[in-house]
């Protein structure tokens, strides 16, 4: 009990800082390697799967894929792009800190859920194969989105 109350406590806090990089990193141009970099920086990640304590079952990474897939969809409607002379930037949205914070909530929620019923190290892959499922569909559509509004900008 104390581990799911403390993992919670450290989700919410590194939700609310991961809201305040975004939001600062707003202010800054963006460029292909900071869309690309993160989900390959993440993915060292996955060398926890090494260790058998936080192995998945076929149907947790079914769960995680699908589920990771849906939270992605969001922040892809929601992450756009603007320019400013020959700069691109990620365009502020107001509800952006709102999505984060509810993925959070949801993601908590499950996470008591699940808990009850599978081992701390399954539910550890499992929420960090979510997050990954989550992150790789969205920077990727990032990156589709920027490479067109780049090619715009050379016209």
């Amino acid at each position: 009990m104390l581990y799911l109350v403390f993992s919670i406590v450290f989700a919410f806090l590194m939700g609310i800082g991961v809201v305040i990089i975004r939001m600062k990193a707003q202010k800054f141009p963006v460029n292909e390697k900071k869309i690309i970099l993160p989900p390959f920086f993440m993915a060292t990640g996955a060398l926890m799967y090494v260790i058998p304590y936080f192995r998945l079952t076929g149907l947790e990474i079914l769960e995680c894929i699908i589920l990771g897939f849906l939270f992605s969809i969001v922040l892809i409607w929601t992450s756009r792009f603007e320019t400013d002379g020959t700069e691109i930037y990620m365009k502020r949205s107001k509800a952006f800190p709102i999505i984060l914070i509810s993925l959070l909530v949801i993601r908590t929620v499950i996470k008591i859920f699940v808990s009850n019923q599978i081992e701390p190290g399954e539910v550890a892959g499992m929420f960090f194969l979510l997050a990954f499922c989550m992150i790789v569909p969205w920077r990727l559509a990032m990156l589709y989105k920027f490479k067109k509004v780049k090619k715009s900008l050379v016209k």
